[in-house]
């Protein structure tokens, strides 16, 4: 049995794969503590996974502004004394990080107390923590065909986003049924990823008559702080009552896209891997000021794997067409849905698990070399 470390904090998106990783270690007989920041999003997600352990350490995200830039450093240096007490007191046998501001006072604190440690980065141009961070791993996941000059290539594995296991495809019909849908009406999912999407959010309500006259239930994920929950009735062009759902979060993300036939949502790699294994299509309008641009590489991945289409958020006036001419078209939808169940061959999970397995105890003969070599 080994022990692992696993930071995770600050967005859906790196919590998620966090908590798959970790009920995939236990199912194997591991222990894990995940480690997340003191944001809303962690608090509200965790609550759902009371058999796990999590640890929330202090420190913020990185800013130029010069007071967040001193704070900032004040409190990543709170985080990396926490997590050097945390290693001493627990003594675990790796270090996992999936990126962010969490990620690099656990990467430290363990390489000063000498742990192996990998770093997962799910995105198509990988974040500053993890191209910062990556020399000093034992391991680096990045997406086929991602690398990182500075990352020796003997450190580098290839491996999709672990997914979380109650994040599954279930029959359209009982998905509708249990978030309370009509079972016969289309379904438009709007997203806007852990933290929402104040244009995306502001489309959907100006667009509230016009889908229901087309007979289009919408459900809206708001994000936290940018709105209360609601539901608005209409009608439909042959009378039928229509309805819009808005909510701030859901923690249902497997129902609700088995529920949808069209998701439209920012290009986020959590949410993206998500899409794939529920097979659901998305027409994807990048963040425009996401970090390095990395939404719009994961968007233009996803178009060319023929899963759904990308928008900029530039041309977001489209995005109703767009919306209308590939919801009504079941062909184009079912296609969609092909590609997407070949892009989820892979178990990203099952390749992780092994090869950290391998990280903290390496076979004899390797161990050994590694002894005479140094």
């Amino acid at each position: 049995m080994s022990r692992f470390l696993i930071s995770c904090g600050g967005t859906g998106g790196h919590l998620s794969p966090g908590i798959s990783l970790a009920e995939g270690l236990a199912a194997r007989g591991h222990e894990a503590v995940l480690l997340v920041s003191r944001k809303k999003v962690d608090a509200r997600l965790l609550e759902k996974y009371p058999h796990l352990r999590f640890e929330r350490m202090p420190g913020t995200g990185f800013a130029w502004q010069p007071i967040q830039l001193l704070k900032c450093a004040w409190s990543q240096a709170a985080a990396f004394f926490f997590c050097v007490r945390l290693i001493r007191s627990w003594k675990p046998d790796g270090i996992v990080g999936f990126g962010g501001f969490t990620s690099a006072p656990i990467v430290l604190a363990g390489r000063v107390c000498g742990l192996p440690v990998a770093l997962h980065e799910s995105n198509r141009v990988p974040g500053r923590a993890i191209r910062t961070l990556g020399r000093f791993a034992q391991r680096v996941y990045l997406p086929a065909g991602i690398r990182i000059a500075a990352v020796d290539a003997k450190a580098t594995r290839h491996v999709g986003l672990p997914v979380r296991r109650e994040i599954a495809r279930v029959s359209q019909s009982a998905a509708r049924a249990a978030l309370g849908l009509e079972p016969d009406q289309k379904v438009l999912v709007v997203l806007g990823g852990s933290q929402g999407a104040s244009a995306l959010n502001e489309w959907a309500r100006a667009q509230l008559e016009l889908l229901a006259a087309d007979g289009v239930q919408l459900y809206v994920v708001t994000g936290l702080g940018k709105g209360t929950d609601r539901t608005v009735e209409l009608t439909s062009k042959t009378g039928a009552t229509v309805r819009a759902h808005f909510v701030a979060f859901s923690d249902r993300m497997g129902e609700l896209l088995s529920a949808a036939d069209l998701v439209v949502s920012r290009a986020g790699a959590g949410t993206l891997a998500e899409l794939i294994r529920c097979e659901t299509p998305a027409i994807l309008v990048p963040y425009p000021q996401a970090a390095d641009d990395h939404q719009r590489a994961n968007a233009a991945f996803f178009e060319r794997q023929g899963c759904g289409i990308a928008i900029e958020q530039t041309e977001i006036e489209r995005l109703h067409a767009e919306v209308r001419d590939l919801i009504s078209s079941d062909w184009l939808l079912q296609k969609f849905r092909g590609n997407l169940r070949r892009l989820d061959r892979a178990n990203a999970l099952e390749l992780m698990l092994r090869d950290l397995e391998a990280m903290t105890n390496p076979p004899a003969d390797a161990a050994r070399t590694e002894t005479v070599a140094a």
